[in-house]
Protein backbone atom coordinates (compact mmCIF):
# COMPACT_ATOMS: atom_id res chain seq x y z
CA UNK A 1 0.00 0.00 0.00
CA UNK A 2 1.79 3.61 -0.96
CA UNK A 3 1.54 6.24 1.63
CA UNK A 4 3.39 9.91 1.22
CA UNK A 5 3.01 12.11 4.25
CA UNK A 6 3.70 15.57 3.69
CA UNK A 7 5.33 17.77 6.27
CA UNK A 8 7.33 21.47 6.32
CA UNK A 9 4.25 23.55 5.94
CA UNK A 10 3.71 26.69 7.96
CA UNK A 11 3.02 30.75 8.23
CA UNK A 12 5.51 32.81 6.90
CA UNK A 13 5.49 36.40 5.83
CA UNK A 14 5.92 37.68 2.05
CA UNK A 15 9.13 37.14 0.74
CA UNK A 16 9.83 33.99 3.24
CA UNK A 17 10.89 30.18 2.55
CA UNK A 18 10.12 27.04 3.89
CA UNK A 19 10.55 23.48 2.36
CA UNK A 20 8.28 20.63 2.16
CA UNK A 21 9.14 17.18 2.34
CA UNK A 22 7.00 14.27 1.62
CA UNK A 23 7.93 10.95 2.43
CA UNK A 24 6.88 7.74 0.83
CA UNK A 25 6.62 3.95 1.30
CA UNK A 26 5.06 1.28 -0.11
CA UNK A 27 6.44 0.83 -3.68
CA UNK A 28 8.48 -2.09 -4.69
CA UNK A 29 10.78 0.26 -7.22
CA UNK A 30 11.43 3.99 -7.36
CA UNK A 31 8.21 5.47 -9.34
CA UNK A 32 8.90 7.19 -12.64
CA UNK A 33 7.60 10.75 -11.58
CA UNK A 34 6.19 12.27 -8.73
CA UNK A 35 4.67 15.82 -8.26
CA UNK A 36 3.63 18.53 -6.11
CA UNK A 37 0.30 20.42 -6.12
CA UNK A 38 -1.74 22.81 -4.00
CA UNK A 39 -5.60 23.95 -3.11
CA UNK A 40 -6.02 27.42 -2.30
CA UNK A 41 -9.41 28.17 -0.65
CA UNK A 42 -12.46 27.84 -3.14
CA UNK A 43 -10.16 26.78 -5.77
CA UNK A 44 -9.47 24.10 -7.92
CA UNK A 45 -6.34 21.60 -7.41
CA UNK A 46 -3.27 22.97 -9.38
CA UNK A 47 0.24 21.06 -10.35
CA UNK A 48 2.68 23.07 -8.85
CA UNK A 49 6.14 20.84 -10.09
CA UNK A 50 7.11 17.39 -11.01
CA UNK A 51 10.27 15.37 -11.29
CA UNK A 52 11.16 12.46 -12.81
CA UNK A 53 13.59 9.49 -11.99
CA UNK A 54 16.28 11.01 -14.11
CA UNK A 55 16.00 14.74 -13.08
CA UNK A 56 13.80 16.26 -15.63
CA UNK A 57 11.39 18.99 -14.02
CA UNK A 58 8.36 20.88 -15.02
CA UNK A 59 6.96 23.88 -13.51
CA UNK A 60 3.87 25.87 -13.82
CA UNK A 61 4.12 29.29 -14.58
CA UNK A 62 3.46 30.58 -11.62
CA UNK A 63 6.29 29.48 -9.56
CA UNK A 64 8.94 29.23 -12.09
CA UNK A 65 12.10 30.88 -10.65
CA UNK A 66 10.73 30.48 -7.20
CA UNK A 67 10.04 26.63 -6.03
CA UNK A 68 12.77 23.68 -6.92
CA UNK A 69 11.64 20.17 -6.08
CA UNK A 70 14.15 17.94 -5.61
CA UNK A 71 14.15 14.07 -4.68
CA UNK A 72 16.48 11.45 -2.61
CA UNK A 73 16.25 8.39 -3.59
CA UNK A 74 18.03 6.66 -0.69
CA UNK A 75 15.59 8.65 1.84
CA UNK A 76 12.75 7.81 -0.47
CA UNK A 77 11.57 11.64 0.22
CA UNK A 78 10.48 14.20 -2.33
CA UNK A 79 11.28 18.03 -1.55
CA UNK A 80 9.79 20.98 -2.66
CA UNK A 81 12.09 24.18 -1.75
CA UNK A 82 9.82 27.60 -2.08
CA UNK A 83 11.97 31.04 -1.77
CA UNK A 84 10.01 34.62 -2.41
CA UNK A 85 7.18 33.56 -1.56
CA UNK A 86 4.03 35.44 -1.85
CA UNK A 87 0.24 35.78 -0.44
CA UNK A 88 -1.12 33.78 -3.67
CA UNK A 89 1.47 30.70 -2.67
CA UNK A 90 -1.07 30.05 0.19
CA UNK A 91 -2.89 26.69 0.23
CA UNK A 92 -3.34 23.12 0.97
CA UNK A 93 0.11 21.24 -0.65
CA UNK A 94 -0.01 17.72 -1.65
CA UNK A 95 2.25 15.43 -2.53
CA UNK A 96 1.28 12.92 -5.41
CA UNK A 97 2.70 9.76 -6.81
CA UNK A 98 1.64 7.85 -10.02
CA UNK A 99 0.56 3.86 -10.56
CA UNK A 100 2.84 1.34 -11.35
CA UNK A 101 4.49 1.84 -14.70
CA UNK A 102 3.00 5.19 -15.39
CA UNK A 103 5.42 7.44 -16.91
CA UNK A 104 5.60 11.17 -17.84
CA UNK A 105 6.23 14.40 -16.27
CA UNK A 106 2.61 15.66 -16.10
CA UNK A 107 1.30 18.56 -13.90
CA UNK A 108 -2.49 17.08 -14.33
CA UNK A 109 -4.24 15.62 -11.25
CA UNK A 110 -5.33 12.41 -13.23
CA UNK A 111 -1.99 11.28 -14.33
CA UNK A 112 -1.31 10.73 -10.25
CA UNK A 113 -2.94 7.61 -8.58
CA UNK A 114 -1.83 8.58 -4.70
CA UNK A 115 -1.79 11.77 -2.71
CA UNK A 116 -0.81 12.67 0.78
CA UNK A 117 -3.05 14.11 3.12
CA UNK A 118 -1.64 17.68 2.22
CA UNK A 119 0.38 20.34 4.35
CA UNK A 120 -0.66 24.00 4.91
CA UNK A 121 1.10 26.84 3.42
CA UNK A 122 0.00 30.17 4.30
CA UNK A 123 2.04 33.53 3.21
CA UNK A 124 0.97 36.68 4.75
CA UNK A 125 1.64 40.20 3.57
Amino acid sequence: QVQLVESGGGSVQAGGSLRLSCARSGYTSNPYYMGWFRQASGKEREGVAAIDNSGNTRYSDSVRGRFTISQDFAKKTLYLQMNSLKPEDTGLYYCAAPGSGWWGLPLIQGQYAYWGQGTQVTVSS
